[in-house]
């Protein structure tokens, strides 16, 4: 097995805070099994999963790993399915179909994370946005919401009513992984769900948002407010069906200028955090934007657990940015998994290294790129799970 050597040195961010958990039934040692066996006993069962225990800042032997779009195309196995589902949103919206494919990376390469597939615009649909996901094109919005009325069209998302086998497939994940992984959640944060509905699908210049954001703020902030709301029952949902963490994607925030951030936002981001951690107080949270480098600090006045770097950020930098106690996550560039074992290898030792011990989520710092060779993926798994601090 490759592995990456111990990190002996005492880090500035080994000695952290944990934040208060769940009292659960466990014993007062933790089992540990080498890598590829399985723990059988009764007493492992209920050990947290090491993903959960380094957010909270306990002592972990190692940073957790799991990799964003880990479940998905570049697997041979997805694309068999693909052949006879054609349909993303068959896909992502067949609770059998959802639990399969996610589990295809645990089953392989048993992360430390397995998360859910399926899309962040998947709640639109029933909150009267109707909208598809075409390959070769991506999401397509078929009336675009411009105006105040538009608006006004858009239901509160209710959903146990509008997603059920989003929570189907959650309480099957939890009992397929059993605690060996943390199951993941996520959604979309209101500007990035904005952005999508305003613009009409993707876009490079964001020019009809902005144009929305600066001549009519209302109508903007009107939609923000009902994505806020939506998004944060979307999380408790998700959390009470079976979810023991929840990204939240703020794709195109980075889009914005400080000031306007903390405008559009910074505001809506709070307001899920606060809503989510009144009902689910030991649920993590954790923040992905790419491109947010020039964002950090206010990332972070969110209140998430965790704020995901993409690899544009220094791992180093990133963590004297944010401070010894927020916990991290990423950063390695998805570019890096077409490049040599070795190189692979050395660029997993220089994030671990530069993140430190404890409060570190090895992951990418963005989703696994279409055409990632299955086996540099595999190497990835099996160097981080070879590290020891």
């Amino acid at each position: 097995m490759s592995c990456i050597c111990s990190f002996s040195s005492v880090s500035p961010f080994s000695s952290l805070l944990s934040s208060p958990r769940k009292s659960i039934s466990k014993p007062s040692t933790i089992q540990c099994s080498l890598p590829g066996t399985v723990l059988e006993s009764k007493a492992a069962s209920v050990t947290e999963p090491l993903l959960l225990n380094a957010v909270r800042g306990e002592d972990v032997e190692r940073p957790p790993v799991w990799l964003m779009r880990q479940a998905g195309r570049y697997m041979k196995s997805y694309q068999t399915i693909c052949e006879k589902y054609p349909s993303f949103r068959e896909r992502s919206e067949n609770a059998d179909l959802v639990v399969e494919i996610s589990l295809q990376p645990w089953k392989v390469f048993k992360p430390d994370g397995v998360i859910l597939f399926s899309d962040i615009l998947t709640p639109l649909s029933g909150m009267n946005i109707p909208f598809d996901i075409v390959k070769g094109k991506g999401p397509v919005i078929f009336n675009p919401l411009r105006t105040a009325a538009d608006v006004n069209q858009v239901r509160e998302f209710i959903p146990e009513e509008s997603v059920p086998y989003v929570g189907e497939s959650l309480t099957i994940l939890r009992k397929e992984v059993d605690n060996q992984a943390a199951v993941l959640g996520f959604v979309g944060a209101p500007f990035t769900l904005a952005s999508y509905c305003v613009e009409g699908g993707s876009s490079k210049h964001f020019s009809k948002i902005k144009r929305l954001a600066f001549s009519e703020p209302q109508v903007l902030h009107a939609l923000l407010q009902k994505f806020a709301t939506s998004m944060a029952k979307y999380v408790q949902y998700q959390a009470d069906k079976g979810a023991q963490a929840v990204q939240i994607f703020d794709s195109w925030a980075t889009e914005l200028s400080p000031v306007d951030f903390e405008e559009f936002s910074l505001p809506y981001l709070k307001q899920i955090v606060d809503t989510v951690k009144q009902t689910h107080p030991n649920l993590p949270l954790i923040l992905y934007a790419s491109g947010s480098g020039g964002l950090l600090e206010r990332l972070a006045l969110t209140g998430v657990d965790v704020v995901s770097l993409d690899w544009t950020v220094d791992m180093a930098e990133g963590r004297r940015r944010l401070g010894p106690d927020m916990a991290v996550q990423g950063n390695v560039d998805p570019g890096v998994l077409f490049g040599s074992k070795e190189f692979i290898t050395n660029r997993i030792n220089d994030v671990v290294r530069k993140a430190g011990k404890g409060k570190h989520i090895l992951n990418l710092g963005h989703g696994i790129v279409v055409g990632t060779p299955e086996e540099n993926v595999a190497h990835f798994f099996e160097v981080a799970k070879g590290i020891r601090y």
